[in-house]
């Protein structure tokens, strides 16, 4: 049986979504060449605010094979946050499923890495946190939708909540994700999380 590739070209608002940065530094990132790779890395890391998440992931991924493994840990995590709030506020639930693949793809080698220091996962994800609230997100926070099945479907209406929900959803997001952290921890034995 021969696989055929499907292209869905994004309609209506969804056709609006500007990734193009994205895809850039991702391509750049996951590059075969090392040198591209760890340019594009630098790029990244001065400007992250205005990287949608899954750029932030691909950027783990590269300072982990760079050798350095806290500073992985931390953008894996506080891509998590991000791409949790982007799914938090999008009115697509399907779309939400982009964060688990996100982390199944990238967080195998940092959580290995993150779990061996129960203290320092707890210090790196509470500093993640504290970044996603002082940082601005300069990116198409849209992007998650592209995701989700009303992309292909050519829904209608608004792809997120109304903007001055998005306090709230943020709070919400992060101290879900810190309960996360918390309930993670007291899995390791020893833990009291």
């Amino acid at each position: 049986m021969t696989q055929k590739t499907v292209v869905v070209e994004p309609t209506g608002e969804y056709a609006e979504i500007d990734t193009q940065l994205a895809l850039d530094a991702i391509a750049g990132l996951l590059d075969a060449d090392p040198e591209v790779r760890r340019r594009t890395a630098e790029l990244v890391e001065l400007e992250p605010e205005r990287c949608a998440p899954p750029v932030l992931f691909a950027l783990s991924e590269v300072l982990l094979d760079r050798g350095r493994p806290a500073e992985a840990a931390f953008w894996f995590h506080a891509a998590q946050v991000r791409a949790r709030f982007d799914a938090n506020r999008c009115t697509d639930p399907t779309a939400g499923s982009a964060v688990g693949v996100l982390a199944e793809r990238f967080g195998g080698p940092i959580n290995r890495f993150a779990f061996t220091d129960p203290e320092r996962l707890r210090r790196t994800v509470v500093r993640a946190v504290l970044w996603d609230r002082a940082t601005p997100h300069g990116y198409d926070h849209r992007w998650i939708a592209l995701h989700g099945m009303g992309s292909f479907t050519g829904a209608t209406g608004p792809l997120a909540r109304p903007a001055a929900e998005w306090d709230a959803i943020a709070r919400r997001t992060r101290a879900e994700y810190l309960d996360g952290l918390r309930e993670a921890l007291r899995s390791i034995p020893g833990q009291r999380g």
